[in-house]
């Protein structure tokens, strides 16, 4: 991995930790799991690149990475479906 690649996944690793923290913002506000789910999904993803940009693994052997990114995305996937079901309490 250049130097120019550790960069950019570390620019990309602190985009995610800032969405991550605008989220558990807007989670302290609100109170809705929605939004708590989506802090610590962007947080994973965060980790994830972090954990790239910091270790230099070879291409060939980033599997773990992307059962982290399944994940981070399966979680929102989740919540949103949580979120838009009908309450069965009104």
């Amino acid at each position: 991995m250049t130097d120019m690649e550790q960069f950019l996944s570390g620019a990309v690793a602190m985009g995610f930790a800032v969405a991550g923290l605008l989220f558990l913002s807007y989670w302290r506000r609100l109170r809705q799991r929605l939004f708590l789910t989506f802090a610590l999904s962007f947080f994973l993803l965060a980790v994830n690149y972090t954990w790239l940009a910091v270790t230099l693994i070879p291409v060939e052997e980033r599997s773990p990475l992307f059962l982290i990114r399944l994940l981070a995305f399966a979680m929102i996937i989740v919540a949103i479906v949580q979120s838009n079901r009908p309450s069965s309490t009104r």
